[in-house]
């Protein structure tokens, strides 16, 4: 007698994403995700700083939490304290930040503390992915605010929440983007981070600032982040090391006041993130953090040069697109009459994976004819040849570009 393997389709929960496929390997031209460059990966300096800080205080790893309680590793958070004042104008204290298994993470967090069904946030009209995905979830209504080169739109913003409160409607929170924004690379200048906090205070919203690129900015000229500008304390900062160190790594990050912060605890009940990366980091950010994030950038620059290039020279002016500042994206416009959801499948077939713009923008049909490409794990080469390769996909299914190389 055979048994019957377990049918476990008939037992999940009805609400679910669509199943994953199984992993196959990176695809020849990967363009997708926040992956980095890994000729920029510390190698050496990270096994030497898990040396020392393990000969150290490796005993520490016997308890949950090494020594320094729920919030995480304390010279980490020390260290944190420190860099954000001097890079970014802020005022805090190792006590005010909590570190997270990556920055999303800290996101769901703050989701669970402060959403429920029904509720409205207010976000860029192109954002970060994961956090379009999660409102869905919720049961959440993310209303857009239009973008331009500079973030944010404040007369939409402002418009929004007129019309919101007019309507007895209250957003829970901004969520934004405002140095090196995802995926558009924009930079929020000083004036504008000053109208939005003052949009937020005057109609009474928290603010949720995410960080996770405002190390990779080419000139190194980082605007203060609207924590450092805020006067309310109604702004919670949100950063990472995936971008500036290793995605691999999932070290995030939260600064928030204490009464806010103890609610998140009281729901990060995973009893602790990964300890000894956050030891490692410590030992390592605080003898080489600010040479490294300047080598990276230079590589990634480098890497969005040779790919505007190639963009120039594959698509010509059938792509629209603003040059970084910074970052490890390019937001690409392509004319109507493309769907960049269906170009991205026929290109998958020809090993060529690019971010449609679909799945980070809400912005209707301007979002169908985006793609967000990343720049920064491939090769200068392997970007030369898929961004020629993207385009002759292009061309064979939609008819554009007209011709290819024509620069």
């Amino acid at each position: 007698m055979t048994s019957q393997e377990f049918d476990f389709e008939a037992v999940v929960r009805q609400d679910l994403p669509a199943p994953a496929g199984r992993w196959n390997g990176f695809p020849d031209f990967n363009f997708v995700g926040g992956h980095n460059a890994p000729e920029s990966i510390p190698t050496d300096a990270l096994v030497d700083a898990a040396t020392r800080v393990l000969q150290r205080e490796g005993t520490t790893l016997a308890t949950y939490s090494l020594e320094s309680g729920p919030q995480g590793y304390r010279p980490l958070r020390e260290f944190l304290a420190g860099k954000l004042g001097r890079d970014a104008g802020m005022t805090c204290t190792a006590d005010d930040v909590l570190l997270t298994s990556g920055s999303l993470q800290g996101l769901d967090l703050i989701n669970e503390v402060m959403l429920a069904p029904g509720d409205t946030v207010l976000i860029e009209e192109a954002t970060y992915g994961g956090c379009l995905t999660r409102f869905q979830r919720l049961g959440v209504t993310p209303l857009g605010i239009k973008l331009d080169e500079q973030g944010m739109r404040m007369d939409h913003l402002a418009d929004t929440l007129a019309k919101l409160d007019a309507d007895g409607t209250k957003p829970k929170f901004i969520y934004v983007i405002p140095t090196v924004q995802n995926p558009t690379a924009s930079i929020m200048p000083l004036e504008r981070r000053k109208e939005l906090l003052r949009l937020a205070e005057q109609y009474d919203v928290a603010v949720i600032e995410d960080e996770c690129y405002s190390d990779l900015i080419w000139d190194g000229k980082r605007p203060p982040a609207l924590h450092a500008l805020d006067k309310s304390g109604r702004v919670v900062f949100v950063g990472s090391f995936s971008k500036s160190i290793a995605p691999a790594l999932r070290v995030g990050f939260v600064v928030a006041p204490w009464p806010f912060m103890a609610r998140l605890l009281s729901c990060k009940t995973d009893a602790g993130s990964g300890s000894l990366e956050q030891m490692v980091l410590a030992e390592f950010c605080n003898a080489h953090f600010e040479n490294h994030v300047a080598g990276l950038n230079k590589v990634l620059k480098q890497k969005c040069d040779v790919l505007i290039e190639a963009m120039e020279k594959n698509f010509g002016t059938v792509a629209e697109f603003e040059a970084p500042p910074g970052g490890i994206f390019l937001w690409v416009k392509l004319p109507a009459e493309i769907d960049t959801s269906r170009l991205a499948a026929e290109a998958a077939k020809h090993g060529i994976q690019v971010n449609p713009g679909a799945e980070w923008s809400i912005e209707g049909p301007g979002a169908k004819r985006a793609i967000r490409i990343c720049y920064a794990n491939p090769p200068v080469e392997t970007i030369r040849k898929g961004i020629a390769a993207l385009a002759e996909v292009c061309r064979e299914e939609f008819g554009l570009p007209k011709t290819i190389a024509n620069a």
